[in-house]
């Protein structure tokens, strides 16, 4: 089935420990930022992952990502990072996901020329499959959890 969910968006602040020593974000604390959003889109459902997998067994994991690289982002920067599902199935979900520097307002130029726009830092496609917890073995998304994603796409 093919989606187009409205984004979800959640903000992070970028800390010390997600930089290398320029200050700026090493390129694989993108994938951490977008792995924490989807959580955070979970949860905006009212689901917990460990919840699910006390309660069902499912635990889901990423297949596969691809992403590009399009602008840095620096130490204290403020990023929206947004979640949107692509493609659901059965017992996978294909996400794209984007990270944006939103502007500081103190006229660091940090999130673009003029410091008054959003800037575009990476965008992702990422797809998790729903396993079961104890056979690492492709499972069908739980029913209440893939109906509550549908009617959103």
């Amino acid at each position: 089935m093919s989606a187009a969910s409205s984004p979800f968006d959640w903000k992070i602040r970028v800390y010390y420990e997600d930089t290398d020593t320029g200050g700026v974000v090493f390129y694989a604390n993108y994938l951490k930022f977008f792995e924490r959003a989807r959580t955070e889109w979970l949860r905006s459902f009212g689901f917990q992952q460990q919840h699910l997998a006390e309660t069902t067994g499912a635990i889901f994991v990423v297949k596969n990502t691809s992403v590009d690289y399009l602008s840095p982002a620096r130490l204290d920067d403020e990023l929206r990072l947004t979640v949107v599902v692509e493609k659901i199935r059965n017992a996978s979900m294909q996400f794209i996901q984007e990270a944006w520097c939103l502007p500081s307002g103190d006229g660091s130029g940090s999130a673009g020329p003029d410091d008054s726009a959003p800037r575009l830092l990476a965008r992702g496609s990422i797809t998790v499959v729903c396993v079961d917890q104890a056979t690492f073995r492709p499972r069908p998304i739980p029913d209440e959890l893939l109906n509550r994603i549908k009617k959103t796409t």
